[in-house]
């Protein structure tokens, strides 16, 4: 056991309340807990009393113990696998375990967002304790009863045991221990003593989303809840002038159509209330086809603001813009040594440079909120990434203090940092707030496409300068985009260059832009990687050779004292995927890429193997070795190493959102393309480095490095280098 100060409030409150929802339980078996003679239905019946050790813990008369989960829920399995950290402290039997998704409340929880792979490694701790003292309190009510002292008492699967032959389950001293205070010091288990942690658990919502269950903002239901759509400007740096919805009005069904402003003017916003368009036409109905039908008919007029004049957003200008900036003043962010004389006596220089286009996030589920607003309080449903500072914002925009104002998290059909940015739910609040009236708010696929936080449009030039004898000596990076930089000035190869060398740039722009999985990382690690192997081929080295040589100039001589990765762990997974790809032996496949990137405290190296068949690529097999620390659940880690791979060949090969005098030109499927199931890979292989190193992030590292694996046996297979995306389409194309 490791001690660890308690870091959560030691008081422990006793709730006890009547149980309800016993729909719960119908994806848990509780069999193993029989005592004999007992039914399956009586094993399986809600707990009547429940009793409330902590803030993450309730436990039943019966031994039933529930686990809030407390972070929003996106599809990364936070749902499982937070619970299950909570769950090996406790030392409860899974089996006898529900989740529930935890409302949002500061008070007791910390750090209740979905971003930046964070969930497991910042909630490690602070989870692990909950359960720890979760198990404190009850070895100290079973040792008060059984008149032992408290070391005695130890735990295994839901049970509490003495030498003496006593044993209960937890829900025999549940009610005791929830008078308790948890002590100053708790016992942690050691990694050898994990039975729950490391081991495969499916997804708890797995049969309620297979069998349509409600889980998600659009299965939200009121009774007596309005729908309501809203109309935006058509291109962006407009804004709403007039609008006459006397036909909409008339139409069955339809209750209202109001303009409204998200974002009042000189209100204070926070970083999540990017919105390139807070003035708005909403139509509320009673259905969501009758407001559909009646958006139609609603004329609005728009008008051109002073920086729609000043910018002209269309793709062809963004190319020119691109090129010309990147050729002017920019930002230095790190020097190392004396890159010009390197270049100046370099005996070789290669020079490259790639670009990639504004996406958009396309998650399943279009934007969504309900959202119930009277004098006295706000009630709100729906899925969002960032409800912390949702909560703050409505705090401001709605003039009502926190305590009046509740938000409910569903489970999301997708986030990719697009539900960091919470505008609709303020949307939705605005609205009820006016009609009077409960609504959901329901974006259609075409208001969430054309409305913007889109990932930025990026452009990156390398550089580098090899000597005589095939040496990097000097390194060169100069990257910047529309609105914002892709670069990180401290990541590999700093570190591994005498000479070196990182600039960056901005181009102002109407076209808002936010969070898009793996942010930055998801363009600079493509061309990164795919740079460092055309230097390799120029340099007559085998590519993963010639990384692991950086590597090993990082590792036993770095330069410069700001790198920001772990050049050990970096190479680590370069030599796993080597050996698990069969790299450089006879039999394997001529037309493989390789990549590694670090971003998210994590490490992730990947070999792609690809034929081409009728002029596009059939991606056989990806080889992917992983350094994120303990793996809490192997089955939800592999599952999200295959969706970030897929996720990134699909959006390198086929995306991109392109405008029109502002005005985006994909505004659904039909013109903004995805990968099919049919092209993603025929098989995806994925080891898991074993470390022991606390969690790390997950959910963003295995996109961003397939980009550059799949560029580099793209030119394998093809001798043509990708330096534009989307690779097939070429749509984008500086060259």
């Amino acid at each position: 056991m490791s001690i660890v100060k308690t870091k959560v409030g030691r008081r422990s409150f006793l709730k006890t309340s009547a149980a309800a929802g016993g729909g719960l339980m119908i994806s848990f078996s509780w069999l193993a807990a029989c005592a004999p003679g007992q039914t399956k239905e009586e094993v399986m019946a809600m707990p009547k009393e429940w009793f409330e050790l902590n803030g993450f813990i309730k436990i039943g008369e019966n031994g039933v113990v529930t686990i809030m989960s407390p972070n929003p829920e996106i599809g990364q399995n936070v749902k499982t696998s937070m619970p299950m950290i909570v769950a090996e402290e406790l030392d409860v039997d899974w089996d006898m375990v529900v989740v529930e998704q935890a409302p949002l409340n500061t008070e007791i929880f910390t750090r209740q967002l979905a971003g930046g792979s964070q969930s497991i490694r910042q909630g490690w701790n602070s989870l692990r304790s909950a359960g720890a003292a979760g198990r404190a309190v009850l070895r100290q009510a079973a040792a008060n009863e059984w008149g032992v002292p408290v070391e005695e008492v130890i735990t295994k699967a839901g049970k509490l045991m003495h030498s003496s032959g006593k044993e209960a389950g937890f829900g025999t001293f549940a009610s005791a221990a929830a008078l308790l205070e948890a002590p100053e010091e708790l016992e942690l288990k050691e990694r050898s003593e994990f039975s729950i942690i490391g081991t495969s658990r499916r997804n708890v919502d797995g049969k309620k989303i297979a069998t349509g269950h409600p889980l998600f903002g659009l299965d939200y239901t009121k009774e007596g809840m309005l729908t309501a759509m809203i109309i935006h400007p058509p291109a962006f740096g407009m804004k709403l002038k007039s609008f006459d919805a006397d036909l909409a009005k008339s139409m069955s069904g339809i209750v209202d159509v109001i303009s409204i402003d998200t974002y009042q003017e000189g209100m204070e916003k926070q970083w999540s209330d990017i919105n390139a368009f807070p003035q708005l036409v909403a139509v509320v109905g009673q259905s969501t086809w009758q407001v559909m039908q009646a958006k139609k008919s609603v004329n609005v007029t728009w008008e051109e603001t002073e920086s729609y004049r000043k910018i002209e957003d269309s793709t062809s200008k963004h190319k020119e813009m691109l090129v010309q900036r990147s050729q002017q003043k920019a930002e230095v962010e790190r020097v190392d040594g004396d890159p010009e004389a390197a270049f100046k006596r370099a005996a070789k220089v290669v020079e490259r440079t790639y670009s990639a286009p504004f996406l958009a996030h396309n998650t399943m589920e279009p934007m969504n909120f309900f959202a119930d607003v009277t004098d006295d309080k706000a009630e709100l449903v729906g899925p969002i990434q960032t409800p912390e500072y949702l909560e703050l914002t409505l705090k401001k925009r709605l003039g009502m203090p926190l305590d009046k104002i509740n938000i409910q998290m569903t489970r999301m059909g997708g986030g990719f940092g697009r539900r960091l940015y919470g505008h609709f739910a303020v949307e939705a609040a605005v609205i009820s707030q006016r009609v009077k009236a409960p609504v959901k708010l329901v974006y259609t696929r075409e208001d969430d496409m054309t409305q913007g936080t889109y990932r930025p449009a990026y452009h990156a030039t390398y550089r580098a300068a090899l000597d005589e004898n095939n040496n990097l000596i000097g390194f060169h990076v100069n990257a910047g985009g529309i609105p914002s930089s892709p670069l990180f000035a401290n990541r590999f190869p700093a570190g591994a260059v005498e000479n070196y060398k990182a600039e960056s740039w901005t181009i102002e722009s109407n076209i808002s832009s936010g969070a898009w999985r793996a942010p930055r990382s998801n363009f600079i690690a493509g061309a990164e990687q795919s740079f460092l192997d055309e230097v390799a081929e120029e340099a007559g080295k085998d590519p993963i050779e010639f990384r692991l040589e950086l590597f090993d100039r990082a590792i036993n001589n770095p330069v410069g004292e700001k790198n920001d990765y772990d050049a050990e762990r970096y190479a680590g997974v370069l030599k796993l995927v080597r050996e698990k790809s069969n790299w450089g032996k006879e039999g394997q496949s001529s037309n493989r890429g390789v990549s590694a990137y670090y971003c998210h405290n994590s490490y992730v190296a990947q070999v792609l193997d690809l034929e081409m068949e009728n002029g596009k690529p059939r991606i056989k097999n990806v080889s992917a070795a992983v350094d994120c620390g303990i793996v809490v659940n192997p089955i939800a880690a592999n599952n999200m190493m295959e969706g970030g791979i897929v996720d990134g060949i699909g959006h390198a090969l086929y995306s991109a959102i392109s405008f029109k005098d502002g005005a985006p030109e994909n505004a659904n499927f039909d013109k903004y393309r995805l990968i099919r199931h049919n092209e993603a890979p025929e098989n995806i292989d994925v080891h898991f480095v074993d470390n022991g190193i606390d969690p790390t992030g997950l959910g963003e590292p295995p996109f961003p490095p397939i980009v550059g694996a799949l560029a580099n046996a793209l030119y394998k297979a093809t001798g043509k280098r990708h330096y534009h995306q989307p690779f097939m389409e070429q749509s984008f194309s500086l060259g």
